[in-house]
């Protein structure tokens, strides 16, 4: 959910059940910084597993919080920290490398928008999905990385123009005389 959403750990700790739209295009409902909502929409495997989710706990409805901590309140940023940790620490197993990198909730978030990116996606529909105000705030979690700069270079066509130094010609030289 935090990688399909590129959500703020403030905002997944917050998202309620009636927040998520499971029927027709499933979506979640987003309140975040400013208390400003967007609607990201969910891949139909995420509502899969939203779904499951909410059978394991009960399938709870309303107001009841989506991710509840073991006492059925609110997650705390460090019990995310925490179990994405253990999700890591998971996945690791099969590949090693990941645990050579730190992993945070805001490295999922910056991962997120850097496949959209990659994917094609607009820098302003990216701000969007993440919630920026502005772009410029998103320039910082895109940076195009080596393949993209590539991508970019093999599109450009070599110049056809000779180098060499620029020489006036006599004309313009007496017009900038008569400045």
């Amino acid at each position: 959910m935090m990688y399909n959403t590129g959500a703020r750990v403030s905002e997944m700790i917050g998202i309620r059940c009636r927040d998520v739209v499971l029927e027709g295009q499933p979506a979640v409902h987003l309140c975040g910084k400013g208390r400003k909502e967007r609607s990201v929409p969910l891949w139909r495997p995420t509502a899969a597993l939203i779904r499951s989710w909410r059978r394991q706990i009960g399938d709870p409805a309303g107001d009841s919080i989506l991710f509840p901590n073991r006492s059925g309140g609110r997650m705390t940023r460090s019990n995310v920290t925490q179990r994405l940790g253990l999700a890591v620490a998971i996945a690791g197993r099969k590949y090693p490398g990941l645990l050579e990198r730190p992993v945070t909730p805001h490295t999922v978030r910056h991962t997120t928008a850097m496949h959209l990116l990659q994917s094609g996606g607009d820098i302003t529909v990216i701000a969007l999905w993440l919630g920026h105000e502005d772009t410029a705030t998103t320039h910082m979690y895109v940076e195009a990385d080596l393949a993209m700069k590539e991508q970019a270079l093999m599109k450009l066509q070599p110049g056809t123009a000779t180098p060499g130094r620029f020489r006036a010609s006599d004309y313009l030289m007496s017009f900038l005389q008569t400045l």
